[in-house]
């Protein structure tokens, strides 16, 4: 099912209340201070107030669809609210008001929220800037090291003829971070049981099957919903490879970063991979095409969501230019 439904699309492009406020009455920020900048989703509120009630608000947001809309909710929302009343606005009600946010989303209500109060905040403190925090969010280093007993059992086993270290490696990450989840691992990488065990007979022949059962005694969870309109620009780039083996990785590939795009949190980290910059090298030997096209080396999870916004009549983003953009920092990173 497509996230991106009928109400979410109308706010996340219902642009009346974004962009800049001159002369704002009060400024709040989430996710944009030194510690924050470019690990995670930001926004900010700015509030032009009349005799302590709200006149005017204004937003700038830096993340997907689903942050966009619940902004709009928000800004809109806010409008003759008392400054000592704002509190009420909750996630809840924005939540209420787009007839619900997928589950995984929930913190994007939660951010532009966090932010509002903020704002009403800092105008209350007779124009002082206020920085609001939300709980870290999980993701922003490694998950798994090179010590992990799965990992280290399915890399240390006989390499296959014609299979490269760099792939070996790849695929010890997704199986070993798939078995952390509480789904069942073909699920967490967006597979059948049939796909997991051919690709793990491709990648480490000599492994057997059972060590992907390991959490078979866990309740198996829903893992959290893939994005279809990811899940197709990502099959859009598949390459015409005539070599079925390596046409079968790709798609493989596509299924798996489809899959785990929907977790929260940087997604090299959700790859379970150990370094940022091995996902777009996985994804160049796989998925050229697809690396070609972002060409800028956006951060690969924001590229995707970007490419649906747009895909849905969305703008992600005010600045005509990336490049002179003072928040470039959120959506871009250097990959050495």
């Amino acid at each position: 099912m497509n996230q991106y439904t009928e109400i979410i699309r109308k706010w996340a492009t219902d642009t009346r209340r974004a962009g800049q406020l001159p002369d704002a009455d009060g400024v709040g920020e989430v996710g944009l201070n030194s510690a924050q900048i470019g690990r995670r989703l930001a926004v900010r509120f700015m509030l032009k107030v009349d005799v302590d009630r709200i006149a005017d608000a204004r937003y700038e947001v830096f993340g997907c669809g689903f942050s966009m809309a619940t902004c709009a909710v928000a800004a809109d929302m806010a409008i003759g609210y008392a400054l000592d009343e704002v509190q009420k606005i909750d996630a809840k009600r924005l939540d209420s008001v787009l007839d619900g946010l997928p589950p995984e989303r929930d913190y994007c209500a939660n951010l532009a929220v966090e932010a509002l109060h903020a704002a009403a905040l800092s105008a209350q403190r007779g124009n002082r800037k206020v920085e609001a925090s939300l709980p870290e969010e999980g993701g922003h280093g490694p998950r798994l090291s090179k010590e992990h007993p799965v990992y280290a059992k399915l890399i240390n086993s006989p390499c296959p003829v014609a299979i490269s270290d760099e792939d070996r490696h790849l695929f010890a990450c997704l199986l070993s971070v798939a078995l952390e989840d509480s789904s069942a691992p073909e699920k967490a990488l967006g597979l059948d049981g049939i796909e997991l065990t051919s690709l793990l007979a491709h990648y480490f022949p000599d492994i057997d099957r059972s060590i992907l059962n390991q959490n078979s005694s866990l309740e198996a969870e829903q893992p959290a919903e893939r994005n279809d309109d990811v899940f197709s620009i990502l099959l859009s780039h598949l390459p015409e490879e005539p070599d079925r083996d390596k046409l079968q990785t790709s798609v493989w590939l596509a299924y798996i970063l489809a899959a785990r795009a929907a977790l929260p949190g940087h997604l090299w980290v959700a790859m379970g991979l150990t370094e940022r910059p091995q996902l777009t090298a996985a994804i160049r030997r796989h998925l050229p095409s697809l690396a070609n096209a972002n060409h800028h080396n956006m951060r690969w999870k924001r590229y995707l969501y970007k490419q649906v916004c747009e895909l849905n009549g969305g703008v992600m983003c005010k600045s005509p230019n990336c490049g002179v953009c003072s928040d470039y920092a959120l959506c871009f990173v250097e990959e050495l």
